[in-house]
Order: structure tokens, then C-alpha cells, then sequence
């Protein structure tokens, strides 16, 4: 196990929420496999089942979208502690500090041990990081905030916020498809560490910090971005195979947003969001960046080296295409992935909690037998 580092193939815990087999490309959520869920599910329906391991019934999903959007408004306070960082100041930085200060205004943020109390608090989040995202997304462009509507679900309270307009249709579903699609996913480095976090007996505010923390970094949730730049760099179509030859061939670069950890073949979420990221880029009128994508991909699968590895486009490259063409800038890529994860890693925070502390042995390699000697004689 040591050898191979970062704990791969090591088991640590049961889990309910989702299943991975990357040699086929199969990932489920509770037994529903992720095609369905992306093709007939709300985010809210997905949200419900995580925690619930069932489906909602109608009354069930409408009580949990109304719970939701009621509870979406953060504090005044909040939004002037967004107001007043420094321009620059990233994204992700700015929602972990936010959802961290959330949890001095919510009454229930110490009740360490009660499953329901977390439930309703994760609730609580999933609408709040929806506001505190669209809310920095127009702080940093000098724009007010908008509050959050409550006949809206999440994806249109967000297109709603970000635009202070009427949500578009299509927009809308690819948000709710995106949302759906990253909402969990197994053991990953974010959700691994909101476990440790519970394990300690620590509240639900600092278990989610935490694991936006973990997520800011660029080998996890920052993906889409570097994707998403690569497309910019690369500028036109005309200019894919150029770039290809120039960097990739060279061995200088890799390709942003192809190949996965996991997945050995093809990622189920990538196929799916490629079709949205189309859908999108029709109805908008804005198919560059699309068509960048598509080029650039299959010229990676008529290249020797990407056969070989079976590397395939992962659900960043295509998700980058998404939120582009949504008007997000680049920055706001990963707060968009933690707003859709924190269904899974609440859905993990509260099947932690009162469980065992997370305590991983390390093999020590280092020297021994050193004599201790003097300060002065060092």
C-alpha cells in the first residue's frame, strides 16, 4: 500500500451512496445508474436520495425544492464580509471563508450528534452555497446580489441570480444535469477528507470547509478550469491540431480534462454533458468553444499514446464547455462543483457520524540511532 502512495486500493469504510467500475465506465447513485438520473432527475430528487437511499414521492420532492429555496438567503453580514475582500481574491477562497462564517448564524451548528439536525443543516447549505456562488459571481464583477426566489430549484435560483433575469430553459437543464452529474462519486480525495473531519466528533460547517478546501486544490476539483484555459490558449479550431502537434506530441503537456483516476474507459458523465454542452452551444449561439472541445478530443483518440492508455475525456472537459458557455468565469468553475458535491458530502458527514476516529498508520522511513550533540558544537 505504501508504495503505491495516496491510499489507492485501500478500503476505508461502506458506503450506500454510490458505486464506480472504472474498467466499464458505471457509476450509480443508490442503484440508479447515472444516465437515468441524468436524463430524468432533478438535483433536489438526487439531493433526497443520497440521504435517504430512496426517491421522493411528489410531496416529498416539493417540501424538500421549497426547503431548500426558504432557506437560501445568507446573512447581511456575509455579503459584506464578500464585499470587503480584495479584489483578486479567488473564488474558492472567498466560499470557504462564507460557508465558514455560516456557521455562527445557524442556531444548530454545535449539535455534534444528531443525524436529522444534520440533515436539515446540509439543507440549509445546499441553498446557501447556491446564493453565496451567484452572490460572489456578481461581487466580483461590481454588481449587487440578488436574493433567492422560492418558487425556484436550485440550477434556476442560480441562473436567476447570476443574471437577475427570468431563468432560460435550456441554460437551467444543463445546469440541473451538471449538478446531478457531480453531486457524489465515491471516496474521492474532498469527500474522503469531510470523513475525517466528522471522525473527530467536529460539526458539519467544518467538515464542509474542509472539504472545499480539499477540492480548491488542482488535481481534484480545479480540473475544469485548467481545462477550460486550455481551450482559450488553444483560441480556434483551426488551431487544435497546431497546439496538439506543438505541446502534446512533444511530451511538453498533457490534455486537461482526458483520462481519470478511476475510469479506465469511458466516463459515463463526460458523454452525457457533451450532449448538453452541445444543446447549449446551439441555443446560444456560441458553438467555438464546443467545437474547440470536440476537435481536440478526437485528435487526442486518433493519437497512439492516448489508444494505448485508454484516455477518454472525463466529466471536466466537458463540464468546462457548460459552465463557459453559461458566462461563468473561470474562477467560479470549482464553487459550481463544490454546489453540486455538497449533496455527497453531507450525504458522507452524516453516514460518518458517530463513527470511529479515521486513524491511518504511516510507514516511518526515515533514519535512526542519531546521537543528540550540543548546540554549540553543530
Amino acid at each position: 500500500m505504501a508504495d503505491k502512495g495516496g491510499l489507492e486500493e485501500a478500503v476505508v469504510a461502506d458506503i450506500s451512496t454510490s458505486y464506480i467500475d472504472g474498467s466499464i465506465g458505471e457509476l450509480i447513485y443508490c442503484g440508479y445508474a447515472i444516465e437515468d438520473l441524468a436524463e430524468k432527475a432533478t438535483f433536489e430528487e438526487v439531493l433526497f436520495l443520497l440521504f435517504n437511499n430512496r426517491l421522493p414521492n411528489r410531496a416529498e420532492y416539493q417540501e424538500l425544492r421549497l426547503t431548500i429555496a426558504r432557506n437560501a438567503a445568507i446573512p447581511d453580514e456575509i455579503i459584506t464580509m464578500l464585499q470587503s475582500l480584495p479584489p483578486g481574491t479567488p473564488a474558492m477562497a472567498a466560499l470557504r471563508t462564507a460557508v465558514s462564517m455560516l456557521s455562527a448564524f445557524d442556531s444548530e451548528a454545535e449539535n455534534l450528534t444528531d443525524k436529522e439536525a444534520a440533515k436539515a443543516k446540509a439543507i440549509r447549505l445546499t441553498g446557501q452555497i447556491t446564493t453565496i456562488c451567484a452572490a460572489w459571481m456578481r461581487i466580483a464583477k461590481g454588481e449587487a446580489p440578488v436574493q433567492p426566489r422560492a418558487d425556484l430549484s436550485v440550477a434556476e435560483n442560480f441562473v436567476y441570480m447570476i443574471s437577475g433575469e427570468e431563468p432560460e430553459a435550456t441554460a437551467c437543464a444543463a445546469l440541473n444535469v451538471y449538478l446531478v452529474l457531480l453531486a457524489e462519486h465515491g471516496m474521492n480525495a474532498s469527500t474522503f477528507t469531510t470523513r475525517v473531519v466528522t471522525a473527530t466528533g467536529s460539526d458539519l460547517h467544518s467538515a464542509i470547509v474542509a472539504g472545499i478546501g480539499a477540492l480548491k486544490g488542482p488535481s481534484h476539483g480545479g480540473a475544469n478550469s485548467a481545462a477550460m484555459n486550455m481551450f482559450l490558449e488553444i483560441g480556434a479550431v483551426d488551431n487544435v491540431e497546431p497546439w496538439f502537434d506543438k505541446y502534446v506530441k512533444s511530451g511538453q503537456r498533457r490534455i486537461m480534462g482526458i483520462g481519470h483516476r478511476v475510469y479506465k474507459s469511458n466516463d459515463p458523465r463526460a458523454g452525457i454533458l457533451r450532449r448538453h454542452a452541445e444543446a447549449l452551444a446551439e441555443s446560444s449561439g456560441k458553438r467555438k468553444w464546443y467545437d474547440i472541445a470536440v476537435k481536440l478530443a478526437e485528435t487526442a483518440r486518433a493519437d497512439e499514446y492516448f489508444i494505448k492508455r485508454n484516455l477518454y475525456p472525463n466529466v471536466d472537459y466537458y463540464s468546462a464547455i457548460v459552465l463557459y458557455t453559461l458566462d461563468l468565469a473561470v474562477d467560479m468553475f470549482t464553487p459550481l462543483f463544490a454546489m453540486s458535491r455538497i449533496a455527497g458530502w453531507s450525504a458522507h458527514v452524516i453516514a460518518q457520524m458517530g463513527g470511529r476516529l479515521i486513524r491511518p498508520k504511516a510507514n516511518y522511513v526515515g533514519p535512526r540511532g542519531r546521537m543528540w550533540t550540543p548546540i554549540d558544537e553543530r
